[in-house]
């Protein structure tokens, strides 16, 4: 599993709540933050570029903090940004505790060609992330789902995907992909009928 690791400082108690001390933060290129979900909530921050890599992609990934002599194994809850700029402004991460199950989004790795593609049919994904909730030690990178058995007019749905340790907190009817039939193949089609 990938996991970012970011160096960053306790914030002081008497700064917390002050508008001023979070400016001051921000314009030294600093981004507030804090991790919730362990004993106490614990406010922090750190330079804007440590967060680089866990902002902007779509992979999932875990955060190990560092800060004030501990280590906190998290993941990224929630990220403000500036309305205007669109400079990263907040951070919240939520400790992961092993007896405490943890809802996380996790993107779809589709594997496999479908039969109906290779039949002429176009692929369309409708989802690529499934939120799920399990044990911390379950978490991976991806949930991986293969297309190979789907045909022409099929979908594969939520019910249809099968992970041992996770609860899949999607309605089991909703499509994640299906292959549709193209133009052309309809062109094809059309032309094949008998002529009547």
């Amino acid at each position: 599993m990938k996991t970012i690791v970011i160096e960053a400082q306790l914030r002081a108690p008497q700064t917390l709540g002050s508008k001023s001390a979070l400016h001051q933060l921000r314009k030294a290129g600093q981004v507030p933050g804090v991790i919730y979900g362990g004993a106490e909530n614990v406010h922090f921050y750190a330079p804007v570029k440590a967060f680089k890599p866990l902002i902007h992609t779509s992979e999932f990934q875990l955060a190990e903090l560092k800060l004030g002599g501990q280590t906190y194994r998290c993941v990224l809850k929630d990220k403000q940004f500036d309305p205007i700029t669109d400079e990263l402004i907040h951070v919240d991460f939520l400790e992961l505790r092993e007896d405490r199950k943890v809802t996380v989004t996790l993107p779809i790795l589709f594997t496999g060609t479908p039969e109906g593609v290779k039949q002429g049919g176009k692929l369309v994904v409708k989802m690529k992330a499934l939120k799920v909730r399990t044990y911390p030690r379950f978490l991976k990178e991806h949930i991986e789902v293969n297309l190979e058995h789907l045909g022409i007019n099929q979908n594969i749905r939520v019910e249809d995907v099968r992970v041992e340790n996770f609860e899949i907190l999607h309605a089991p009817r909703i499509p994640l992909a299906s292959v549709v039939t193209t133009r052309a193949l309809r062109q094809e089609e059309a032309a094949a009928a008998p002529q009547s």
